[in-house]
């Protein structure tokens, strides 16, 4: 009986461990999904809804990929003032002088070179002196 018992839990262990839709996640909903190469564009999407992934992570290797070419993407991704994340090479940032500036649509940050910061979104600015840290919030 024992015997039966362990070849069981041995079995579920298996197949829970192979289930390929908890496999992927999509990083713009948070939900497990399944994927497929789509015929006509070879990109990824998501099996339901035939629609491309931008970003997901596949917990069997650890990965975050970029769907639209499958490369890895690792440590290269942000986090926007709305919460979504975007691959670094599709948003806007410029170098000059010392200064770094981000543009993403509506939301603009600029770092001074003395590490004053302004945040920039539709609905607010916000500022903080690089050197006190105090934080300044005005509503647009």
């Amino acid at each position: 009986m024992k015997k039966i018992l362990f070849l069981f839990i041995g079995i579920a262990a298996i197949v829970s461990c192979n289930n390929e839709s908890a496999r992927y996640t999509d990083l713009q909903t948070g939900k497990t999904i399944k994927l497929e190469k789509d015929s006509k564009s070879g990109l990824m999407v998501n099996a339901d809804t035939k629609k491309p992934v931008y970003i997901y992570v596949d917990h069997q290797t650890d990965d975050t990929i970029y769907g639209r070419t499958g490369i890895s993407i690792n440590g290269k991704l942000i986090k926007t003032a709305n919460g979504e994340y975007k691959y670094l090479d599709d948003v806007k940032v410029d170098d000059v002088n010392g200064e770094i500036k981000v543009k993403d649509g509506d939301y603009k940050m600029k770092v001074d070179k003395d590490g004053d910061i302004k945040i920039k979104t539709d609905d607010k600015t916000i500022k903080i002196d690089g050197e006190t840290g105090e934080k300044k919030v005005k509503k647009n």
